[in-house]
């Protein structure tokens, strides 16, 4: 399990309050009957502790899943820690 995952998992159990065991990578949130306002929490607890922006609404990333949204941060945190392209 990555860091990331780990982290992720964390903040999914304390801002909804389920118990951390009964969280993994193939539930959904709806799965973890995360109410939408807990979502939205989650994603903004997310983007502080990562200090990345959580992509609204877009097609590439999958914000349902635990899966995904560990996916989705590791792209973003990764995108983050690369060297920015030479000016041209």
């Amino acid at each position: 399990m990555s860091s990331v995952q780990d982290n992720v998992f964390d903040i999914i159990a304390k801002e909804s309050g389920i118990d951390r065991s009964l969280i993994t990578p193939d539930a959904t949130l709806k799965d973890l009957k995360i109410e939408s306002l807990d979502a939205v929490q989650i994603i903004f607890e997310i983007e502080d502790h990562f200090k990345i922006t959580m992509p609204d609404r877009d097609p590439n990333f999958d914000t349902e899943s635990v899966k995904g949204l560990v996916e989705a941060v590791e792209k973003l945190v990764a995108a983050q820690a690369a060297p920015p392209p030479p000016q041209a």
